[in-house]
């Protein structure tokens, strides 16, 4: 969600930060700000371009921090956004997470004469480092004894005019790394800002105070005193973030979808033997093979991928598996036996903090936790106890498209694992490993109708709401289907088990009402036909997805329809996500919207 950069070293600032801070436009934000030493601060609320215009050319100092601001306390107005100072103008700070007990904390501060000129929880942090930071009390000391008295999650920088040459970080709950470079050290959110500086980084841990000079840094635990950290090598680019000549990020991460299916098969299929071959799980396995229950975990689109995930492995390998939406999961206790219970979590960023909590949780418990991740070091990544890598690169967009593409097969790869190791005929694992491999061009076909798919698009892009419906495997489909809709064209849109429509939602059906139905030729493809026919004789329009060799069949009862190639219907699912991601992309460009950033969304969501 908000985003964090900043920099102390022998260069001047400014140009980092405000690159830095459009770097991290993705995640979304509703207003910006800056301080620099020597120079001052601004702020603005909308975007980081209003932001740069406002800074003077002349606007420069060698250490500085800066932010992007997502609404949770206060309005997205200047006065809310960040960095907020001490009564005293001393003090700087920006911030990522939610202080619980702000209005605990604020009250005494008010009572000595503090007066706030925010709504946030942040200013309160903020006020109460200023009114510890007394003559001869180092920053970091003020900062230490103001965050013992904090509940809530945080990542934070902290900078004061008084000791100019020193950035001052602490995380709980809420990501910071550091980057190491020639010129000076960095400080962000994510990775995003510091590849065309550096590839050196460090990650800080809940619980870490870390203090940067130009002279170097030093790292501690609040509570343990120092630690010595280890310094990882970042395998992105700078390059692979950039658009490559497309018009949004969001088209441009589907059209690398198939390089990614393939990255994310690189290695991992064993053609001789009909199984996969998954290094982060080998030291596990013994464990995870004595699972009785599988419960996987995520959030908004990851949970989706969990629901394919449950019916890729209670298929393949006969294990139970619940999903559960980890925000619910995290309140809930764990009744069954932990000892046979392995948690999956889920997360594109590896930082969803309800993913994250969700995950802590369970191994307080004693459960084995494993992690499906993009981003190498993220939290989750190293606080499960073993996991899979997506490698599926950079996700700037918003809104998740090859990330839950590269979730999917790295399941797909886990339940033919556990199938294998737990009766699926080495027969059946052959096939599978084969046809995971036919998935890149397959999906490379897919992409290349994409202009027919802009068609539908167009004819729908003023409607008000919609249906998206599938049954067994493409039901979280449509899900997925509806949730992309939703974020980028700000359409209602509503998925369900095909079969469920008619207990109730088709009341809504009408003329102005489309439905997008997932009828691929599977085992319900006659089921889908049917709910198909009971939509048509209700008058509303349909959009079917079918498999190739259906469509004269399909076409009799759609208005529109859009056709992937065949496959096996446990792997259907990784191509027919594709065409939904791609009909909501072409609505929402056709509707004018800004569809790598869409309105009160995040790309890592950070707070509860």
């Amino acid at each position: 969600m908000c985003g964090i950069v900043g920099y102390v070293g022998k260069k001047n600032a400014t140009p980092f930060l405000l690159e830095g801070l459009k770097a991290l436009e993705y995640r979304g934000y509703d207003s910006a700000g800056l301080y620099v030493a020597g120079a001052g601060m601004v702020k603005r609320a909308g975007k980081v371009a209003e932001l740069a215009s406002a800074v003077p050319k002349n606007f420069s100092g060698t250490m500085g921090i800066a932010h992007t601001r997502w609404a949770t306390h206060g309005a997205p107005t200047e006065q809310n956004a960040h960095p907020h100072t001490d009564a005293s103008g001393t003090i700087w700070l920006v911030h990522n997470g939610i202080i619980e007990n702000h209005a605990e904390l604020r009250e005494p501060l008010a009572k000595s004469g503090v007066r706030f000129a925010s709504e946030t929880d942040t200013e309160v942090l903020t006020q109460l480092i200023g009114s510890l930071y007394k003559k001869d009390v180092l920053l970091e000391d003020a900062v230490a004894a103001a965050l013992a008295r904090v509940h809530g999650t945080y990542g934070i920088a902290v900078a004061s005019s008084r000791e100019p040459g020193k950035i001052v970080a602490a995380r709980l709950g809420s990501p910071l790394l550091i980057g190491i470079g020639t010129e000076g050290y960095y400080l962000a959110s994510d990775a995003t800002p510091l590849l065309p500086h550096t590839r050196e980084v460090m990650y800080l841990e809940d619980g870490e105070l870390a203090v940067l000079t130009r002279e170097g840094y030093v790292v501690k635990h609040l509570a343990r005193g120092p630690v010595k950290k280890s310094i990882e090598h970042l395998e992105w680019s700078a390059e692979a973030a950039q658009k490559k000549g497309y018009e949004h990020f969001m088209l441009k991460e589907m059209m690398e979808i198939p390089e990614v299916i393939e990255n994310a098969l690189r290695g991992r299929l064993a053609h001789a033997t009909g199984t996969a071959h998954l290094g982060g799980l080998r030291d596990v396995l013994p464990r995870l093979l004595l699972a009785r229950r599988i419960v996987i975990t995520g959030c908004g689109s990851a949970y989706y991928a969990g629901l394919v995930g449950e019916l890729l492995i209670e298929e393949f390998a006969g294990i139970p598996v619940e999903v559960e939406i980890a925000s619910e999961l995290r309140y809930r206790p764990h009744t069954a036996d932990v000892k046979e219970t392995v948690l999956i979590a889920i997360s594109q960023s590896g930082e969803t903090l309800d993913t994250l909590e969700a995950l802590r949780a369970a191994k307080r418990n004693g459960m084995l936790t494993l992690g499906i991740v993009n981003a190498v070091g993220s939290t989750i990544a190293r606080e499960t106890d073993a996991g899979v890598y997506n490698h599926a690169g950079p996700e700037i967009s918003v809104a998740s498209t090859k990330g839950f593409i590269s979730q999917l097969t790295v399941l797909a790869l886990i339940a033919l694992l556990l199938g294998r190791e737990r009766g699926l005929s080495k027969s059946e694992g052959k096939k599978i490993v084969e046809e995971l491999a036919k998935l890149p061009e397959k999906a490379r076909r897919i992409l290349a109708k994409r202009e027919s798919i802009a068609v539908i698009a167009k004819k729908y892009a003023k409607i008000r709401d919609a249906f998206y419906l599938g049954r067994k495997f493409e039901c979280p489909v449509a899900y997925e289907g509806a949730i992309k809709l939703k974020e980028i064209a700000y359409i209602h849109a509503e998925a369900y088990g095909a079969g469920e429509m008619k207990h109730g939602p088709i009341a809504l059906i009408d003329s102005s009402f489309p439905s997008v139905v997932l009828a691929p030729k599977d085992s319900l493809y006659e089921k889908t036909k049917s709910n198909i026919q009971e939509i048509r004789a209700r008058g509303g329009p349909i959009i079917a997805l079918t498999t190739e060799g259906s469509e004269a069949d399909i076409g009799k009862l759609a208005d529109d329809l859009i056709s992937v190639p065949a496959a096996p219907e446990a792997l259907l699912p990784i191509l027919t996500t594709i065409p939904l991601q791609l009909f909501a992309y072409y609505v929402a460009k056709e509707r004018g919207l800004p569809i790598d950033q869409p309105r009160n969304l995040a790309k890592s969501v950070t707070v509860e």
